[in-house]
């Protein structure tokens, strides 16, 4: 899709650029990891030893304290798969190299969780036979494209994930349930880690609550194609390239932790509090509790501003 600028009612195409070193791009996005995928960083061009001979462009742990890799292209090439794949396959079987390398960049309390090891690969394209590929492979890998505008603009729309419900890459591929996005054409999908669904948070609930579930489901989906379900053991995360909200269905109501600052939201409503200093599972600190369709239709507008927050 094109991209205009809009001057005296008139749009003015904005031409294409491109990084002049594949390093520009990594680069950008070590610096903003927090900004686009919410992650913090562990290591830049961190090397995978003797035996396998290659380095790692980004590692990263995610907000959910998920290990992430990410390896970028300037150009549209089969090899970015390939390498995801290796890496994703290497740091399964070295995962104390990862976690010391996390605790010299993090903080020696850092808590590694292994349920859910993330690839991303970034490049301007990628061919059908590469998605397909991936698709069949049965790894949870994540494909984004990337477009550079002259005006400075960068553009990242995710293309590819994966749904299953076997954790680990080391698990029989043919177990695996996955779920392809098309280029363009994306559609809202559960990704269950480990073996935990949407389902299974509504056991032993009571049909008002679970109604109120699935209507917050339905509406948080429904704001974008983009947006995916990520169950969890404690709750269920709603995001994109990072989390819009997490949901915890308990007996009596519904708690959403949403990517919202309490403190630039004015007066809160009485079904809401600031969680900054407050434990709690999930992320986001902003809490919306929700016990009745009322109270529902209040968590809806604030859902949609976390969405809006992150930048869709």
């Amino acid at each position: 899709m094109p991209l205009f600028n809009i001057k005296n009612q008139s749009l003015l195409p904005i031409r294409k650029s491109n990084f002049q070193l594949e390093k520009d791009l990594q680069t950008l996005i070590q610096k903003n990891l927090e900004t686009v995928f919410n992650c913090q960083l562990v290591a830049s061009e961190f090397s995978t030893g003797q035996n396998h001979a290659g380095r790692i462009d980004t590692l990263a742990l995610s907000e959910e304290c998920n290990p992430v890799i990410i390896e970028y292209k300037k150009v549209e090439s089969s090899e970015l798969i390939n390498q995801g794949l290796f890496y994703l396959q290497w740091i399964y079987d070295h995962k104390g190299d990862f976690e010391i390398a996390a605790q010299k960049s993090i903080g020696s309390d850092v808590k590694i969780d292994w349920s859910d090891v993330r690839v991303i690969c970034i490049a301007p394209n990628f061919r059908k036979y590469d998605m397909h590929a991936v698709q069949v492979m049965g790894a949870n890998i994540e494909l984004w494209s990337y477009r550079l505008f002259e005006n400075s603009t960068l553009y990242l729309e995710e293309v590819f994930s994966k749904s299953y419900e076997s954790a680990g890459i080391g698990a029989d591929m043919s177990e695996k349930k996955t779920s392809t996005l098309t280029a363009g054409k994306k559609a809202a999908i559960t990704r269950a880690t480990g073996v935990y669904t949407f389902d299974e948070h509504l056991t032993g609930k009571s049909e008002k609550i679970k109604d109120i579930a699935r209507a917050i489901q339905d509406y948080t989906l429904g704001l974008d194609p983009s947006i995916t379900e990520n169950p969890k053991k404690l709750y269920i995360g709603y995001k994109t390239s990072q989390n819009v909200a997490c949901m915890e269905v308990k007996a009596s109501k519904i708690v959403l932790f949403l990517k919202l600052n309490p403190k630039e939201l004015g007066d809160l409503p009485p079904n809401s509090r600031d969680v900054t200093d407050i434990g709690h599972y999930g992320t986001g600190n902003f809490e919306v509790s929700v016990r009745n369709d009322s109270e529902l239709e209040t968590a809806k507008k604030y859902i949609e501003m976390a969405y809006n927050k992150i930048g869709g």
